[in-house]
């Protein structure tokens, strides 16, 4: 299912199955404030017109310029905000002034700032593993591809034409990948793309990724680096944030995960996709990794 993917980014992403959930355009003007909390779902924003400050939960605030573009893979909570915030008096409530449109701000002030918002959400089960992956906040300026994205997007969710939901789902795997790899190499945290940003360890990913039914070793791994065993087993585990064989099963039991959902394979067959020589030791494999059997996992996803 995944063998002929070759390219790491593309591979989560796909897996992650993203699907649109929400999709509006924000106006505003004056000095308003908006918060969402709880919301455990990935989040995105282009700034059309004018500027706003986003404020993370847990993280420093990040002033939006036009032409910026910001992508959160696990948001729980934001608080949005004019330039200058208002005085202190709980949030303001957005007002629907027409389909997929929202105002922010006095009725009676000019409208100064314009964004598309959207909230998407991750459709495969084992999506926590999946954007631990990935930083915790991609903020891209003066990028046109990105910029020009987000609208097509936006319009999609509002028809209701044949093909909408794959349309839709492409439309999102490249909206993430653009923005994941074009977001600043420069103090990535650890995880996938400061490995691939690495190119020793970019192609060790490749082969992680691409040869997901393979004889794996940190030998192998480090051979196809070009490096030492030692050598290469600690950069692994600085860039990317977790030891190699650990990378390898995390990524070969999220496979294993999509394939048991899918429900179309048996355990030997799903064992020698992912690289276990029998069903009972990939069963053993699953247990120590999930805590629960492969059929107790299908029998979950059943329900």
């Amino acid at each position: 299912m995944h063998d002929g993917i070759e390219d790491p980014l593309s591979s989560v992403v796909m897996l992650l199955k993203p699907a649109v959930s929400i999709s509006k355009m924000v106006e505003a003007g004056g000095q308003w404030q908006v918060e969402r909390h709880d919301m455990a779902s990935p989040f995105y924003c282009a700034m059309v017109e004018g500027g706003c400050q986003v404020e993370v939960t847990g993280q420093a605030p990040v002033t939006l310029s036009a032409g910026d573009f910001i992508l959160i893979p696990d948001l729980h909570g934001f608080r949005m905000t004019s330039e200058v915030p208002p005085e202190p008096k709980g949030p303001g409530r957005p007002l629907e002034v027409g389909p997929g449109r929202v105002r922010l701000g006095p009725a009676d002030a000019p409208v100064e700032m314009r964004a598309l918002v959207g909230h998407c959400r991750f459709e495969a089960p084992p999506s926590d593993l999946l954007v631990s992956l990935l930083p915790e906040m991609i903020h891209v300026s003066g990028h046109a591809r990105l910029m020009a994205l987000v609208p097509v997007i936006h319009e999609e969710t509002r028809a209701e034409r044949p093909g909408r939901k794959l349309i839709l789902e492409r439309l999102l795997e490249v909206l993430l990948i653009e923005a994941l790899r074009s977001g600043p190499a420069v103090d990535m945290p650890a995880g996938l793309l400061r490995g691939l940003s690495d190119p020793k360890l970019a192609v060790a990913l490749q082969r992680i990724h691409s040869d997901v039914g393979g004889e794996i070793s940190v030998a192998r791994l480090a051979k196809d680096a070009g490096m030492s065993r030692s050598g290469f087993f600690e950069k692994f585990r600085k860039e990317i944030g977790r030891a190699p064989m650990e990378y390898v099963t995390d990524w070969r039991m999220a496979i294993a995960k999509t394939l048991l959902r899918h429900g179309k394979l048996t355990n030997t067959e799903i064992a020698l996709r992912v690289g276990y020589g029998s069903a009972s030791a990939f069963g053993m494999a699953f247990v120590r990794h999930e805590g629960l059997s492969p059929g107790a996992y299908a029998g979950k996803q059943e329900r």
